[in-house]
């Protein structure tokens, strides 16, 4: 059959199925090396693990006859799918990803890709977040992409520099009270 009458389609379709914003054009894939073996390790256990015990199930469920109402077939295609489409994206972000260990850094006080930062709003409140590349954000563990608005606001700047946020509430000024890296590994 002709790929024009699936619903399969490739890039978009997989960024947007998949939950996780597409990669800006002109923009490079930085990640960190444990993000990088995240997603090294997410393909791993999908491609080793997951989708053969799907092929089993469909296997054994086509060998049982009709297939128009098996759940275990019909269920099982759907999920072969959904794997197959998760692995194109993941093995497309790991090809492009650029890995940069942030621990070169260690010791610094300026702002870069990597660093974890302590600054404070307006109002006295303290917030901590980490800058890490779009395949490894998380903001509820503070992990914010690299091409944020908060993110590039902030690189480049020093501890004890005062920044400018543009939220959509207008202007905020944000101080930047700490800049750590990772130690170097050994």
């Amino acid at each position: 059959m002709s790929k024009a009458f699936t619903r399969e389609t490739d890039q978009e379709d997989d960024e947007v199925q998949t939950g996780v914003p597409a990669l800006p054009k002109g923009f490079k894939n930085y990640i960190t090396p444990s993000g990088l073996k995240a997603l090294k390790d997410e393909y791993l256990e999908l491609i080793d693990k997951e989708r053969p015990k799907i092929v089993s199930i469909v296997s054994w469920a086509a060998s049982n006859g009709d297939r128009s109402e098996n759940g275990d077939y019909i269920y099982g295609k759907r999920r072969l799918r959904e794997i197959d489409r998760r692995l194109r994206f993941l093995l497309k972000r790991i090809e492009s990803a650029e890995e940069f260990d942030p621990s070169i850094h260690h010791g610094k006080d300026q702002i870069f890709f990597g660093a974890t930062v302590t600054y404070a709003r307006e109002d006295g409140e303290e917030n901590t977040i980490t800058i890490v590349g779009i395949d490894e954000f998380d903001p509820l563990k503070g992990r914010i992409s690299w091409i944020s608005p908060m993110a590039r606001t902030l690189i480049k700047a020093r501890e004890g520099d005062v920044v400018t946020l543009n939220t959509p509430n207008g202007f905020e000024e944000l101080e930047i009270l700490e800049v750590r890296y990772p130690s170097p590994r050994r």
